[in-house]
């Protein structure tokens, strides 16, 4: 069984002058970025769902009136 995996990744290099501290600082930015790319990808999914559940309440109701 084949299962692909993709994985962000973020790379960062620092010059002579630059200090590690921005290089943590960087990479910890990166870190958070991906973090806050999946919540919103997991927060799009559930916003679909609840798109259809309120798409299939309203053809429900639709279906289910009386006719006049």
């Amino acid at each position: 069984m084949d299962q692909n995996i993709t994985m962000t990744t973020c790379t960062s290099t620092v010059s002579n002058g630059e200090s590690q501290a921005l290089l943590v600082s960087n990479l910890t930015k990166c870190y958070y970025q991906d973090a806050q790319q999946a919540k919103l990808r997991d927060l799009q999914v559930e916003i679909d769902s609840l798109l259809q559940q309120l798409q299939n309440q309203q053809q429900n109701l639709a279906t289910a009136k009386p006719e006049n």
